[in-house]
């Protein structure tokens, strides 16, 4: 049996920044309301000439030439995400076009702002199962297509961008990637929803909260434990980036008392299925997190559905 293990990591968010008094001009709101929320000060917006396989292929592209490779080394390119408005082709085959690459298998997952660690697992599965050698993974996610401008509890969360990991196999299993903790509550779908048409993104914040804050401590602590690390090892948390109320009790409460922990939410807002990547990415780039230091990753949303697992730096 090979192991995997993450070899590098790219991000890309849109030029245009919107801050939260921008957001003061179109809807009731203010800084202070939103910030002492849900933490976020700006976020950043694609415009209509930047689909999200624009953004996806960005952040692949810088990971790709992090890790020194080619469009052709790749042969399994897997894209969370939510917010892709035509069905087919879908968008990682669009992003296998954008860089130029051979025959790759190409497949989207949605699973909401729990994408990126679904897709994640999923590229470790294959390659441990023989399937592929080396993938393309990308949390892409473009909110701000799918918001309603004049709602004020939902458009001042959102932001746009994403985040890219090349993953391959290793001679031998070093739990580089660790097994994944993986589930939902399917009762509680309609928590989080992207529905209608045009589709638009409505979410019922107070429960999903309530749910985070109380069900997630035990969870991740789960994930640290099918890959053989104390919470207290860990070098990063980085949690879906969804809201920073509940980004950093949740870090204190796995008790991960050493760690990074990942506030990228206060510069980008909730990106979805890129927020991890995204977050991750950035740590890395900064160098704040050192190589082959431990680092959980726990992405949670629509669906309520969930996927932790430990990574080591790349």
């Amino acid at each position: 049996m090979t192991g995997t293990r993450i070899a590098a990591l790219g991000h890309y968010q849109p030029a245009k920044v919107l801050t939260n008094d921008d957001l003061a001009a179109l809807v009731e709101t203010s800084d202070e309301w939103i910030t002492s929320r849900v933490g976020i000060r700006t976020r950043h917006v694609a415009g209509p000439e930047e689909p999200v396989d624009e953004l996806a292929a960005h952040a692949a592209g810088k990971a790709l030439a992090a890790a020194g490779l080619g469009a052709g080394d790749i042969d399994l390119v897997l894209v969370a995400t939510s917010t892709a408005i035509d069905r087919s082709p879908n968008t990682a085959a669009r992003v296998a076009a954008r860089l130029g690459m051979g025959s790759p298998a190409t497949m989207d997952l949605n699973v909401v702002c729990a994408g990126f660690t679904h897709a994640l697992a999923t590229a470790d599965h294959a390659i441990r199962a023989g399937g592929a050698r080396r993938a393309l993974v990308i949390g892409a996610d473009k909110m701000t297509e799918v918001t309603d401008w004049t709602d004020r509890t939902t458009c001042v969360l959102v932001g746009d961008g994403a985040g890219a990991a090349v993953v391959e196999a290793t001679d031998t299993d070093t739990g580089a990637i660790g097994p994944v903790l993986w589930g939902s509550v399917p009762e509680m779908g309609h928590a989080v929803r992207i529905e209608g048409t045009p589709p638009r993104f409505a979410q019922e914040g107070q429960a999903v909260y309530r749910w985070a804050t109380q069900q997630l401590p035990a969870l991740a602590r789960q994930a640290c434990e099918r890959s053989g690390v104390r919470p207290e090892e860990l070098a990063g948390v980085v949690l879906h980036q969804a809201n920073l109320r509940i980004v950093e009790p949740l870090a204190a409460k796995i008790g991960a008392v050493n760690a990074v922990v990942a506030r990228d939410v206060v510069d980008s807002g909730n990106t979805s299925a890129a927020s991890v990547p995204l977050a991750l990415a950035k740590l890395v780039e900064r160098g704040e997190l050192p190589s082959g230091a431990p680092v959980l990753l726990f992405g949670f949303g629509g669906n309520l559905s969930y996927a932790g697992q430990v990574v080591r730096v790349p």
